[in-house]
C-alpha cells in the first residue's frame, strides 16, 4: 500500500547536504538546497613530506552554493525550476522561520565560515530572490553546524523575543535573538567535547534546548540560564547528529546518531527512550511530517532515506513501529531530507503568493513577528531562470563524514497547532490532512551531488 516515485533529479554541481521546503502559506512551492564542497589547495607542496614552506598549512577551501527552486505541478517533466543561485561559504544547515518577520519569510543559514546568516524572501511568482539581511559570527576558526528557530507550537506572546539556537565545530552552543538591528548574540556556552552537530528547541517549551555532539552525548539545556544542563544521556553509542521535537505531540522527541539508530523519547523521562529503531545508516536529519503526527522522515547517509510509521509507538509509548519506506541511493550519502507542505488537492495554492510583505494570507489578524526594520545588505544576486541538467532516474551517486524544521503555520493565536481539517488562515484553503495519501518530499546527497524530488503514495 505504499510506493515512492522519482519525479526529478537535479544536478547541484557541488555535493548537497541540506534541503528545506518553505512552510509559509503561499510560499510552500519554494524549496532551498544547500551545498558543501571541499576545494583542495591550488598550489600543493612539491615535497609532500615537508611541512615547511609558504603553503604548508594552506587550508582547504569550503565552497557552497544556495539554490532556490520553485515547484510547479504543471510541468511534469521538470517540476522544479531554479529561480536563484547564490555562491556562499559551504552550507551545513538551513531552517525557515515559521512566522513572518517584518512581513517577509526568513531563512537562517549555518555556514563553514562560522556564521549564521539571515536571508529574506522578496519578489513574487518565479521572480523570488533571497537577500541577505543580517549575519552573526559564532567565533574564529569554527564552522557553524546547525540552527533552529524558537517558533514552536505553544502560544507565542506578542512580546516574546524571536530566538535562534546554533551549534559549532568547537562544541559550543550559541543563543541568538532576532532584533530590529539584526542578529544579536545572547549567550554562548561549551556543550560538547567535540563537534556539536545539532542544536534544537523544544517546540512546546522553547526555554529548553537540546544538543547532540560527536562525543556521543545528548544534552538538554535551560536557555533562561544559559549553560545550565538539565540532563545528559549516553544512550547513543556514537555521535548524535539529529534532534527534533514533535510539533504535534507534547513531550515527544526524536534523536538520531552515527550509530544508525533513531530513538524516541518522552521528555518527562530522559533516562531511557521508549523506542529504539534501526535505521540502516547514520541518521543525519530527522523531520516530522507537517500534518501527520506519526510519520517521521530520516536522512540516513549510506542507508538512503526512510519513513517510519510510529502510530503505535507514540500512542502506547512502546517499541512498536513499521518502516513505510526504505530507499537507498547507490554510491551516495543522503544528508538532507524534508517533507513538502503542499498536499494532495491543494497544489493550486502555489499561485497565491502571500508572504512577501503585503497582507499574508489575506488575514489581517495573522500576527507576524514584531520586527519592523531589519536593514538589508545591498547584495541581490541575479536570479537564474534556466533548468539544471537532469540526472538519470536513480542518479549516479557517491560524502565525507560529518558535516532541520518544524511543521507549522501561524494562526491568530500564534500557535502552530495543525490538525486534520484545521483552517490555518482566513484563506479559502482548508487542510484536509485526514485524507492525505500523497506526499512530496525532497532529498539531497553527497558524492553524486543530486537533489531528488519524490512522490510518496500511500493508502
Amino acid at each position: 500500500g505504499s510506493r515512492v516515485r522519482l519525479l526529478q533529479a537535479v544536478d547541484t554541481e557541488y555535493t548537497a547536504d541540506s534541503v528545506e521546503w518553505c512552510p509559509l502559506e503561499g510560499c510552500r512551492h519554494l524549496l532551498v538546497c544547500g551545498t558543501y564542497q571541499l576545494q583542495k589547495p591550488k598550489h600543493p607542496r612539491a615535497d609532500p613530506e615537508s611541512k615547511s614552506g609558504p603553503d604548508a598549512d594552506e587550508p582547504q577551501t569550503r565552497l557552497g552554493r544556495l539554490y532556490l527552486y520553485s515547484f510547479s505541478e504543471d510541468n511534469s517533466a521538470r517540476p522544479l525550476l531554479e529561480v536563484q543561485r547564490r555562491d556562499t561559504s559551504a552550507i551545513l544547515d538551513m531552517k525557515w522561520c515559521h512566522i513572518l518577520v517584518a512581513g517577509h519569510a526568513l531563512l537562517g543559514v549555518a555556514d563553514a565560515g562560522g556564521s549564521i546568516e539571515l536571508l529574506r524572501l522578496v519578489g513574487s511568482e518565479n521572480a523570488y530572490t533571497l537577500q541577505p539581511v543580517s549575519s552573526c559570527a559564532l567565533g574564529k576558526q569554527c564552522l557553524a553546524l546547525s540552527l533552529d528557530w524558537s517558533t514552536g507550537r505553544t502560544e507565542r506572546a506578542s512580546d516574546q523575543p524571536l530566538k535562534i539556537i546554533g551549534s559549532d565545530s568547537k562544541g559550543q552552543l550559541h543563543l541568538l535573538e532576532v532584533t530590529e538591528a539584526g542578529l544579536q548574540e545572547v549567550a554562548t556556552w561549551p556543550a560538547h567535547h567535540f563537534e556539536a552537530w545539532i542544536a534544537a528547541f523544544d517546540y512546546w517549551r522553547t526555554e529548553i534546548v537540546y544538543s547532540g555532539g560527536d562525543d556521543g552525548l545528548l544534552k538538554g539545556w535551560d536557555a533562561r540560564t544559559p549553560g545550565t544542563c538539565v540532563f545528559t544521556s549516553e544512550r547513543h553509542s556514537m555521535g548524535v547528529c539529529s534532534v527534533q521535537s514533535s510539533p504535534h505531540r507534547e513531550d515527544i522527541l526524536a534523536t538520531g546518531s552515527y550509530d544508525e539508530h533513531v530513538l524516541l523519547w518522552d521528555t518527562r523521562n530522559m533516562k531511557e527512550p521508549f523506542a529504539d529503531m534501526a535505521a540502516q545508516g547514520g541518521v543525519w536529519r530527522l523531520k516530522w511530517h507537517p500534518f501527520h503526527h506519526h510519520l517521521l522522515l530520516a536522512a540516513c547517509m549510506h542507508g538512503g532515506f526512510q519513513i517510519f510509521n510510529l502510530q503505535k509507538a507514540i500512542e502506547e509509548k512502546q517499541e512498536a513501529y513499521t518502516v513505510s519506506v526504505s530507499h537507498t541511493l547507490p554510491n551516495s550519502l543522503v544528508y538532507g531530507a524534508d517533507w513538502s507542505w503542499l498536499y494532495s488537492g491543494s497544489l493550486s495554492e502555489i499561485h497565491q503568493p502571500c508572504c512577501l510583505g503585503t497582507s499574508p494570507c489575506g488575514n489581517s489578524r495573522a500576527r507576524a513577528a514584531p520586527l519592523c526594520s531589519l536593514k538589508a545588505v545591498h547584495q541581490s544576486p541575479a536570479a537564474s531562470g534556466h533548468h539544471l541538467a537532469e540526472d538519470k532516474e536513480e542518479g549516479p551517486s557517491r560524502l565525507q563524514s560529518g558535516i532541520q524544521p518544524l511543521a507549522e503555520d501561524t494562526t491568530k493565536s500564534g500557535s502552530w497547532r495543525h490538525t486534520a481539517g484545521t483552517k490555518v488562515c482566513d484563506c479559502d484553503l482548508c487542510l484536509e490532512a485526514a485524507t492525505l495519501n500523497t506526499d512530496l518530499l525532497a532529498t539531497c546527497s553527497f558524492y553524486d551531488h543530486v537533489l531528488h524530488l519524490w512522490k510518496w503514495e500511500s493508502s
